[in-house]
């Protein structure tokens, strides 16, 4: 079992950037696949980044691509998402899961944090 806590969300303005934590419990992180979701009131969580177990692959969604980086550090048991070029619509609760499958699918993340608020103002 794992437990993950993320971290570094906010507010900023348009245009900035943040950068997201996410620090696991116990050690077997670098058994699992990470991935970044996020998720607005009403709407389902979806899917954002992921990170292979060895950080030798990493997938994004579309709407993030060239502006958002997934990485981790098994060293650490710590996931990070570099968030660029924010813009009001990503917006969201932000979660790290942990999986034990290469997917971008939510409900195969098996674990998951208890999520960090990000505000982009315009």
């Amino acid at each position: 079992q794992v437990q993950l806590v993320e971290s570094g969300g906010g507010l900023v303005q348009a245009g900035g950037s943040l950068r997201l934590s996410c620090a696991a419990s116990g050690r077997t992180f670098s058994t699992y696949v990470m991935g970044w979701f996020r998720q607005v009131p009403g709407k389902e969580r979806e899917f954002v980044a992921r990170v292979s177990r060895s950080d030798a692959t990493t997938y994004y969604a579309d709407f993030v691509k060239g502006r958002f980086t997934i990485s981790r550090d098994n060293a650490k048991n710590t996931v990070y998402l570099q968030m660029n070029s924010l813009k009001p619509e990503d917006t969201a609760v932000y979660y790290c899961a942990a999986s034990y499958l290469l997917t971008t699918v939510a409900t195969l993340y098996r674990y998951w944090g208890q999520g960090t608020q990000v505000t982009v103002s315009s």
